[in-house]
């Protein structure tokens, strides 16, 4: 099969499964879009290795279409899913399965979409029905990701103003539990997303500022991974500042 067909051929597969009906687009991007909605909705349950060596192909072509990057550095701004490094982190919900809507800008979605359905099923396979709490982490392989690993973070929702002290010691306990199993798993490097910012509502600033101080004695190389330009400018005073 030639790259569309592969893609066809993960779409009506995925179709099948989700039970829903959808007409397949013909250009290449839109074919993808498809592909990504209907992975986000997929609820796991067996998958063929046909459909798995299918998707993996169309997710290895992504990854090589944006390209794979290499920092040596302790911030580095753009998509996570593009890093090499030994783990990476996602900022995710207490169900601790991904996000489940259809193209979701959120970094959780982000990186299901990217390392493929395998990664959804892992994380069930490791909480079997169970809550993630706030403040822990599972790891789980990062699958077609050029991370190894990836480290399932459940963040503090922060619904006044400001966090209550609990809800501080929440995010750091998340950067604690990730750290503690990338070390525990031998990786040597590890990437932090934002963690409980934007939908989560902890002011950026504060965030940041945990953040630095709890990874500052780390004993692995940690490198704060941000989209926005106010987190980049935020990090960029914080660890000058260090």
């Amino acid at each position: 099969m030639n790259r569309l067909e592969n893609i066809d051929f993960c779409i009506q597969y995925l179709l099948k499964q989700n039970g829903v009906e959808a007409s397949i687009p013909n250009a290449l991007r839109e074919k993808q879009q498809l592909l990504r909605a209907l992975m986000n909705i997929w609820h796991p349950q067996p998958l063929s290795d046909q459909f798995l060596n299918a998707q993996d192909a169309e997710l290895q072509a992504q990854l090589s279409d944006k390209g794979v990057v290499e920092t040596s550095g302790l911030l580095w701004q753009g998509d996570i899913t593009r890093l090499k490094v030994d783990a990476i982190v996602n900022a995710a919900n207490s169900q601790g399965l991904g996000c489940w809507h259809p193209l979701h800008s959120c970094i959780d979605n982000a990186i299901h979409s990217a390392a493929g359905l395998q990664l959804r099923q892992s994380c069930d396979d490791i909480l079997q029905g169970g809550a993630l709490q706030t403040g822990h982490a599972i790891i789980t392989p990062g699958f077609n990701l050029p991370a190894r690993w990836v480290l399932h973070t459940v963040g503090p929702i922060v619904m006044e103003s400001q966090p209550t002290a609990e809800q501080e010691l929440q995010l750091a306990s998340c950067y604690r539990s990730c750290l503690r199993l990338a070390e525990e798993h031998g990786c040597r490097s590890v990437a932090f997303c934002c963690i409980s910012t934007g939908e989560f509502h902890f002011p950026n600033r504060r965030a940041a500022e945990i953040a630095v101080e709890t990874c500052r004695c780390a004993r692995i190389r940690v490198v704060f991974n941000v989209f926005k330009d106010l987190d980049y400018a935020t990090y960029q005073q914080l660890l000058g500042a260090s």
